[in-house]
């Protein structure tokens, strides 16, 4: 008989909590506030700059980020060399980046591109264990650069920046985008 009570009163609160009822009264949503301002937008900047290594510039070609692009001091700037120039199938020139620094082994020594920065410029310069005046002109004249600002907001998760095209297609930067400099 116990039995059977402990049953029928399980199977009573089980009826009892599986029931609804009407629907209550709709809730009190509260004030909606005072709007605030609007946020900026965080975006990439990429440009390309061409210049000559000389004596006269000890051999460095010095970059002043213009009011136009904003550098964070939190930003990364990343700076890629155009290294050679191809063909794809259709006869189209494709670019050769390679993300800086670079070293070359030439018959005087090893020479390498190399590049620091600061929120307000960057500098690329050359660093030998030879004389640099002895470099051909294929090394220091018309060298072009591209750089690429990504603001720290926007550099989380996994990114590969030695790819310039991952990069540009992260910062949603297209060719025709890219701005051009020549120092």
């Amino acid at each position: 008989m116990r039995k059977l009570k402990l049953f029928i009163g399980a199977l009573a609160a089980l009826f009892i909590i599986s029931c609804e009822g009407p629907q209550g009264p709709q809730g009190f949503d509260g004030d909606p506030g005072i709007a605030g301002e609007d946020g900026i937008n965080i975006l990439g900047q990429v440009v390309d700059i061409e210049g000559t290594f000389t004596l006269d510039n000890d051999y460095s070609i010095f970059y002043e980020f213009p009011q136009t692009i904003e550098v964070f001091e939190t930003d990364v700037v990343l700076v890629y060399m155009l290294w050679d120039v191809t063909e794809d199938s259709n006869g189209e020139s494709v670019d050769i980046w390679r993300l800086m620094p670079q070293t070359r082994i030439l018959d005087q020594g090893l020479l390498q591109y190399n590049f620091d920065y600061t929120f307000l410029d960057v500098s690329i310069f050359l660093e030998s264990d030879f004389d640099l005046a002895t470099l051909q002109p294929g090394d220091t004249d018309n060298q072009v650069f591209r750089i690429a600002v990504l603001p720290a907001e926007s550099t989380t998760g996994k990114l590969d920046t030695s790819n310039i095209n991952s990069v540009m297609a992260h910062l949603g930067v297209t060719e025709e985008e890219v701005q051009k400099v020549t120092l």
